[in-house]
């Protein structure tokens, strides 16, 4: 009741609160309050010159020295604001380019934020005391410009710092432009008074970013060009393995700021994404900050590149996809973002795993097939530790390969069949020139950074650091199983594709769809197996009608496209003949299957009846292997079909399921049961 009675001059006017007298105003202005600092203490402030109420700045006169004619700094602002010190307000003019009117302009926009009288001032001076803030005509007069002074309107329009960066909002455009108001968003008035809580509009689509473990090579570079030679905007293309938003971090670091992160798919897909994305800006300009925009997609809508590359902000933006000009009017720095030296991995992975966790193992080595880039193998290494901890134990190869497969994207997924090695080197029955070539193989995935990074021995023609092989053989001989068993010695997955999701009878579809799988597998650490792979790899032929260019079309798209693939590929056929001569150019590995031998096949059968199931007595291998010659995929499926019968019957495996197997297998493969095969067990297999 106290404060009101001194606020109020006429408390029981009965229109009060409808109208300001000016016995109300005197009163609040003489109200004293305590001064206080809007600002963390600093040095103290130069005030914008010009600038003044009713034209005291030097322009019309006023002193020079920065003081106003009532003896306060041009710093103070309106009459009970003490700016001293402001160097919150100082950094923002600094970073924004704001000229001192600009400065003024927010100042008196802010003051009813500060201190609520000015609500009542500037009703009263808006002759509406629903009007509790500055009109454009009210805040030029107060800084002393004509309300038709040009220079004054075109900082309060667009183009203008204050406007396109969000420091000052305008509203209501139907109203004449003098009558319009003017406010300060929340989060720039809490800025200014010290409050460092992030836009809420913010939370989720911007993290901020610290650079971690060692910087990436270029980091020095790109730090120099932001902050010497002036570059605002940088587009980051970011090869497989390579690590854009490290690379950002790093180089903004080095430049002196803090790195903000976007997630831009996120952003492009909001109702406002251009309101946002000035939000962005003005939230790396008040932090100090630069953005880190990706991934880039290509179908960002243009408004937010315009306000991305409003202002002074350093932007870097990084994504696949090359760099299209017509996206900004900016001409941005180029920057080829390359996978990690073997150097480079090892020292992240050092930085990233614990001392005395990993007890000699070499990560980097245990890893080598993996192309991670640092964020990734800091994830992977932190994934490791988890359960080699859960498990009680060092952080062993096992660990480490777990963790890196954590690491996958999981767009493939949606395009093939993931599978999860299951089976080693001694569960494959095969030739030992086909078992050398297999190792062979996986030596090539293991070894391929060296030899075609670090020895550069496939430069130039654009092609890819990756490696294709091509199994061939009848169908049963162990081609899916040995790329499962390549895949399981390097600690990837196996992703088999699916031709029903690939062939398309449309022109250019199934060209579409490959490139899709191609895309996702770029993000996957794994095993591509293209199996039957002469449906969509098959010779090109002489052309005849359209069926045959069209046809045409697809294969040599797919001899460029393998050609530039990065990943581990097996192309596996029964008929290798019909494969085109131009993809066997480009395999790194060719292993041909064979049809097992008496041995192999004995072999083959003691291995797929196994060492749990129960065995009858009469179970004669030798003479299955010499009897029957069949492919290795055959003998599994009458090993297991032996293994149903003989627990239907609840008896141990026997000859008699045994041979009944092999009877349904042969029918099966539309063969007859000839007594020369079959011999004293011919009526076991009808």
């Amino acid at each position: 009741m106290a404060r009101r009675r001194e606020s109020d001059p006429q408390p029981d006017d009965p229109f009060r609160g409808l109208y300001l007298s000016d016995e109300t105003v005197d009163a609040a202005l003489a109200t004293a309050r305590e001064p206080f600092d809007l600002w963390p203490a600093g040095p103290a402030g130069v005030g914008p010159e010009g600038v003044g109420p009713e034209g005291t700045g030097p322009a019309d006169g006023g002193p020079a020295d920065g003081r106003r004619a009532d003896g306060r700094s041009e710093r103070d602002g309106p009459e009970g604001i003490r700016l001293e010190g402001s160097d919150r307000l100082s950094a923002l003019a600094d970073a924004a380019g704001l000229t001192p009117l600009d400065e003024a302009l927010l100042l008196v926009a802010l003051a009813p934020d500060v201190d609520s009288r000015f609500e009542q001032f500037y009703g009263y001076l808006n002759d509406d005391v629903t009007r509790r803030r500055p009109s454009i005509g009210l805040a030029l007069r107060l800084c002393g410009l004509p309300e038709a002074a040009a220079s004054g309107r075109l900082r309060l329009a667009a183009g203008a710092p204050l406007v396109d960066l969000a420091l000052l909002r305008v509203d209501s455009p139907d109203r004449p432009v003098l009558s319009r108001g003017l406010w300060v968003p929340d989060r720039v008035g809490g800025w200014l008074l010290g409050v460092d809580a992030p836009e809420p509009s913010l939370i989720g689509l911007a993290t901020p970013l610290t650079p971690a473990g060692p910087p990436p090579t270029g980091a020095a570079a790109l730090g120099r060009a932001l902050a010497r030679a002036g570059a605002r905007l940088a587009y980051l293309r970011e090869r497989t393995g390579g690590s854009a938003t490290a690379l950002a971090v790093a180089a903004l670091d080095d430049a002196g700021r803090a790195a903000l992160g976007v997630d831009l798919p996120r952003l492009a897909a909001d109702p406002q994404p251009a309101e946002l994305a000035t939000a962005l800006v003005r939230e790396a300009l008040l932090t100090g900050a630069g953005l880190v925009v990706g991934p880039v997609q290509g179908d960002e809508p243009w408004a937010v590149w315009a306000r991305l590359t409003t202002g002074e902000v350093p932007v870097l933006a990084y994504g696949t996809q090359p760099w299209d000009p017509a996206w900004t009017a900016r001409a941005p720095v180029q920057v080829e973002v390359v996978p990690l030296s073997a150097a480079e991995r090892a020292a992240v992975w050092r930085s990233a795993l614990p001392d005395g966790l990993v007890n000699g193992l070499d990560p980097a080595a245990a890893t080598a097939q993996f192309v991670l880039g640092a964020p990734a193998i800091r994830r992977a290494a932190s994934v490791a530790v988890q359960l080699a901890t859960a498990a009680g134990e060092p952080v062993g190869e096992a660990h480490l390969r777990a963790g890196a497969r954590t690491q996958n994207a999981a767009g493939l997924e949606r395009l093939a069949r993931r599978i999860v090695p299951e089976v080693g080197w001694d569960d494959l029955v095969l030739p030992a020139p086909t078992l050398s070539l297999l190792h062979e193989l996986a030596g090539r995935a293991r070894h391929r950074d060296r030899v075609l990074r670090e020895w550069r021995m496939r430069p130039g023609g654009g092609r890819g650091h990756g490696v294709t092989a091509l199994f061939a053989g009848d169908s049963g001989t162990g081609k899916t199983m040995s790329a499962e068993v390549v895949a399981g010695s390097l600690g990837l997955e196996l992703y088999t594709v699916n031709l029903a999701t690939v062939v398309d009878k449309y022109v250019g579809e199934t060209e579409k769809n490959l490139e899709r799988i191609f895309g996702e597998a770029a993000g996957v650490n794994g095993v591509l197996l293209f199996d039957e792979a002469d449906a969509i790899f098959g010779k090109r032929s002489e052309v005849r009608d359209a069926h045959d260019r069209y046809a045409n079309i697809e294969s040599a798209y797919l001899l460029q496209r393998m050609e530039t693939f990065d990943g581990l590929a097996v192309l596996a056929t029964n008929l290798r003949a019909n494969l085109d001569e131009a993809f066997t150019r480009r395999l790194d590995v060719v292993v041909d299957f064979p049809v097992p031998d008496e041995a192999a096949r004995r072999a083959l059968w003691d291995r797929c009846l196994g060492t749990r199931a129960p065995r009858a007595p009469d179970v004669d291998l030798d003479f299955l292997a010499d009897a029957f010659e069949l492919a290795g995929g055959h003998i599994r499926s009458a090993a297991i079909t032996a293994g149903y019968l003989a627990a239907g019957a609840d008896r141990p495996v026997g000859m008699a399921e045994l041979i009944g197997a092999v009877g349904r297998e042969y029918r099966k493969l539309g063969r007859l049961t000839l007594e020369s095969e079959f011999g004293p067990y011919l009526t076991l297999a009808t």
